[in-house]
């Protein structure tokens, strides 16, 4: 998803959360870029807080994402439960981690 003014291209992973069954996005394409910049800012910037969680209290690679992923659900973080998943996974894919299975994969009513 690129538009002529805006260099940012939204990759397939992300514009998947917001179309429908046949792809269309419900969501106008400027909606989804803001959400995708919000996004990837967020993995980006949780960088150094797991390297961090890593070297100080040594849990598993998979521990530490399946942490934020559960403080990422929270109403209060302000991305939905899907964006949650995403933001984990692009923050794995980030790290060079492999991302464990997320709650909210496993049990699509949970709450994460």
């Amino acid at each position: 998803m690129q538009e002529d003014d805006n260099q940012i291209i939204v990759p397939p992973s992300f514009t998947a959360l917001f179309a429908d069954a046949r792809g269309r996005l419900r969501e106008s394409a400027d909606v989804v870029r803001q959400h995708y910049e919000l996004c990837e800012d967020l993995a980006s910037h949780l960088v150094a807080h797991a390297q961090t969680l890593y070297h100080v209290q040594a849990p598993s690679e998979a521990e530490i994402l399946r942490r934020i992923h559960a403080g990422l659900c929270t109403t209060e973080s302000g991305v939905s439960r899907l964006e949650a998943t995403w933001v984990v996974r692009r923050l794995a894919e980030l790290l060079v981690w492999p991302c464990p299975l997320l709650t909210s994969e496993t049990d699509p009513s949970s709450a994460c």
